[in-house]
């Protein structure tokens, strides 16, 4: 009788490494500032990017060859491959003898370092070769973690080798037929002194073809829990041939002291495949007007602002001009004042 164990020695997916892969590896772990100063952690550190940059490049041709649909990048951080629009961190060892896998903790907690999914590789530098031993979502990571109230040791999570999936082609499947927006990642704030902060409340993309289709994410709400019925009724009569209409609260924090404003959005279906898109924002609450200087803002998926519309002193709503796309499209929304910006980003 086999055991899980006994499959998953038996069915290991190899990837054998050739002379350019060491000599690459050497480059980019040269490359890469040590994070302890003392001699013999940095020799250890600058081990550990070597075996982080042969898994990588083993890793990054081994799914070349299977996904072709997907761009395939690499990050700044040599643990972490983008493919499409999911994120993989690579999580390389020389061994696993005691079937346990560690984790950084920044790996998980750090909202900037979580990824998608979660990558084992085995690197054995001798035998020139690099073992896929399996793969966990992020969800499932966090999952587990709470289920068996795992705690920290040393800065590392230890997670039994058998919450890892063994088949990698799974990991292909998920790339190819699963929405990033299933595997909920946790929010990214990014800030610059020099630009203005931006929120993304979802890291992946609203489809708004699916909400002609009555799928539509819960955060995207009926307009009459919003608005007041006045603004309400007025709404509806300006758009007497809108299909599906939906609204979104957005909290600006501290620059309305907390006050939130709706993002609302009604689309229609037309011929020929294109999709039009009305958009407007409103006050919520008691409040009767919205807050002056806010912006309402259209980018294109390059980023390149296309339309623009802000509110001046007594505004009760404000809009953009209503615009049609072709399933397919991407675009942004930004609702923007003074140096604090929330963004949501669409397809349609």
């Amino acid at each position: 009788m086999l055991n899980s164990t006994d499959i998953r020695l038996s069915l290991p997916e190899s990837i054998w490494l050739e002379a350019e892969h060491f000599e690459e590896a050497k480059k980019i772990s040269d490359g890469q500032r040590p994070a302890s100063g003392d001699r013999v952690n940095h020799e250890a550190d600058k081990w550990q990017s070597y075996l982080n940059a042969l898994a990588l490049l083993g890793f990054e041709e081994w799914l070349s060859t299977r996904i072709t649909q997907q761009p395939i990048k690499r990050d700044s951080n040599i643990s972490y491959l983008t493919v499409g629009e999911f994120k993989l961190c690579l999580i390389a060892t020389e061994n696993l003898l005691d079937e346990q896998v560690t984790l950084a903790i920044d790996f998980i907690e750090k909202p900037e370092l979580a990824a998608h999914f979660y990558v084992l590789l085995e690197v054995l530098e001798e035998q020139e070769e690099v073992i896929i031993r399996g793969f966990l979502r992020y969800d499932e990571l966090v999952n587990y973690k709470t289920k068996v109230k795992l705690q920290p040791r040393d800065g590392f999570y230890r997670v039994p080798l058998a919450e890892f999936d063994p088949e990698p082609n799974h990991l292909i499947f998920y790339s190819r037929f699963l929405e990033p927006t299933a595997i909920a990642l946790p929010l990214v704030t990014e800030t610059k002194a020099e630009e203005n902060l931006v929120v993304y409340l979802q890291e992946t993309t609203t489809k708004l073809s699916q909400w002609l289709q009555g799928v539509i994410d819960e955060s995207w709400q009926v307009i009459d829990t919003l608005l007041s019925p006045e603004a309400n009724l007025a709404f509806s009569t300006r758009s007497v041939e809108v299909a599906t209409k939906r609204g979104k609260l957005i909290d600006l924090g501290i620059q309305l002291s907390h006050q939130t404003v709706a993002l609302l959005m009604n689309i229609t279906e037309e011929a020929q495949e294109k999709i039009s898109i009305s958009i407007q924002l409103h006050p919520t609450g008691e409040e009767k007007y919205l807050p002056p200087n806010i912006k309402v803002t259209l980018l294109s998926k390059a980023g390149n602002i296309l339309q623009q519309v802000e509110a001046r002193g007594q505004d009760n709503y404000i809009q953009l001009k209503l615009f049609k796309g072709e399933r397919g499209k991407r675009f942004s929304i930004e609702v923007s004042l003074d140096e604090l910006s929330v963004r949501e980003n669409f397809e349609l």
